[in-house]
């Protein structure tokens, strides 16, 4: 599990980092004291949970969290603060969790376990069947690239190697409602979170370039508006 740590306190970041650096199966990702910084990591890497401040100058931990729920973002928030009068609005954005200054090592340590199980819990439902003449193929959804409609057949790229299937893309589309998906073209549907690069193809379109693959899709001028605006 990915994490990324925001206070403006360095005392308490310190804190932090110790804590959550010691529980099995976490990686820190980043930590630091600017709300502002944290919001750049967050474009720009992938991470499961953070865990933040709500105080704090320019932008608030609260903001930060208003950000992560209003894009639809998936990632965990934990507040660790010192005041309770978020608490009511933190229900409202889903927050998994709000600590109270000063907390003990085991009460942090122990929500990010029952996070942990709790991901652990929704990743069996987060997988695709893929029907391959007489095979069924499942494949975690989290591992699927992108997916291209060429003639009759559909080629689903995943990171261990493409998958041919009959199923339209209309079928996958309807299987693959989360939000990392998105249906790029009328022959495309692409994981946003591999995407690496947009390169004009066309007067309206674009073709996309994806972290660890060869294969290229292409995007809808329409579409790379939508993902600006929603996403990035």
């Amino acid at each position: 599990m990915k994490v990324g740590l925001v206070d403006d306190r360095a005392i308490d970041l310190d804190k932090l980092e110790a804590i959550v650096s010691a529980v099995a199966g976490v990686e820190v990702i980043f930590a630091t004291q600017s709300a502002e910084e944290a919001y750049g990591h967050i474009k720009k890497q992938t991470i499961d949970v953070l865990i933040a401040d709500i105080e704090m100058p320019n932008l608030s931990g609260y903001e930060l969290a208003d950000i992560i729920h209003s894009h639809a973002l998936d990632i965990a928030v934990i507040f660790v603060t010192g005041t309770s009068g978020y608490a009511v609005h933190a229900f409202e954005l889903n927050v998994h969790d709000y600590i109270m200054k000063p907390y003990t090592k085991e009460r942090l340590s122990q929500s990010i376990e029952r996070l942990i199980e709790k991901s652990k819990s929704s990743e069996m439902t987060g997988r695709l069947y893929i029907k391959q003449k007489n095979d069924i193929h499942i494949v975690q959804k989290k591992d699927i690239v992108l997916i291209e409609r060429s003639g009759r057949s559909t080629t689903i790229h995943t990171k261990s190697g493409p998958i041919k299937t009959y199923m339209t893309l209309n079928e996958l589309e309807g299987e693959l409602r989360e939000r990392d998906f998105l249906r790029s073209h009328r022959s495309f549907i692409i994981n946003i979170h591999y995407v690496k690069n947009f390169s004009l193809y066309a007067k309206n379109s674009y073709t996309v370039t994806f972290e660890g693959l060869n294969e290229k899709a292409i995007i809808t001028k329409e579409k790379v508006e939508f993902l600006q605006k929603n996403y990035f």
